[in-house]
């Protein structure tokens, strides 16, 4: 091979080499310290495109778990309402029993029927509860539509009773009515119908919470998917980090030493 002094090829060689491994060693580093792999488009064009559709599906995926916790939560304040209006019914029916006690004289009649009409009143209010605005009873039944899955194609719909449906104008109006209006079939009747409603109140916060749970499977399942696209393997990138480190530390020294092969020809012109 000639020696020449304006061309140095294995510097060049050299130079290129080393840019080549710090490249690299940059990359290995970036994704280290950021845990991410795909640092730049450039790395996986595709599996960046993949990954930001299952982050998005995964971001959608936790909104409609909090919608269904909330939908779960509303059925569960509704529940809490239709269990009180239960102790108040039950409450008429000992009223109602006391009432007819023949040992019982006019005074005593009148505190019963006092304590009664407060309760009707107390029906009444519970019949227009709400959660967060929400009615959670309606005259004539109506519905809300809980969305349970990310892509928004399946809904699950629960119930806005007609709380007053099973409770006549008897148990409700306490200016017209009174303890000797009502009667214990009245008060057991009312009782059955808040216990069916209270059973369809069940069945939907059971569906819900088994939609929660898939739900929650489902992001698992995405989340894991979206880690190995977009994830680094800290035990593999290590390994590559410590070989370009090498890398580029050998090339420095090649590079000082191709440089320094040009002073051969200095000393021949001595």
């Amino acid at each position: 091979m000639s020696l020449v002094i304006n061309t140095n090829t294995a510097a060049t060689n050299a130079s290129m080499n080393l840019q080549r491994s710090n490249v690299q060693l940059q990359k290995s580093l970036n994704r280290l310290s950021s845990g991410i792999k795909i640092t730049s488009p450039s790395d996986d064009a595709g599996g960046l495109a993949v990954s930001m559709k299952l982050s998005a599906a995964i971001k959608r995926t936790d909104a409609v778990i909090t919608g269904v916790a909330n939908a779960v939560s509303f059925l569960q304040t509704q529940d809490g309402a239709m269990s009180t209006t239960a102790k108040v019914l039950s409450r008429f029916g000992e009223l109602r029993t006391l009432y007819n006690d023949p040992t019982k004289n006019a005074q005593d009649k009148a505190n019963y029927n006092t304590e009664f009409n407060a309760l009707q009143d107390q029906l009444n209010t519970l019949s227009s509860s709400s959660f967060n605005g929400v009615n959670m009873f309606l005259a004539g039944v109506g519905t809300l539509n809980v969305l349970v899955t990310e892509d928004g194609q399946t809904n699950v719909a629960i119930d806005q009773p007609d709380f007053a449906a099973g409770l006549t104008a008897k148990l409700t109006d306490s200016s017209l009515y009174n303890l000797s209006d009502i009667s214990i079939g009245d008060v057991t009747a009312a009782i059955q119908a808040v216990a069916t409603l209270r059973a369809t109140n069940g069945a939907q916060v059971s569906q819900l919470q088994f939609a929660s749970e898939m739900l929650s499977v489902n992001k698992t399942n995405l989340e894991s998917a979206n880690s190995r696209i977009i994830d680094t393997d800290v035990a593999f990138e290590s390994t590559q980090f410590a070989r370009y480190n090498i890398l580029v530390q050998s090339g420095t020294a090649m590079l000082a030493q191709a440089n320094a092969s040009t002073q051969a020809a200095l000393r021949l012109l001595q």
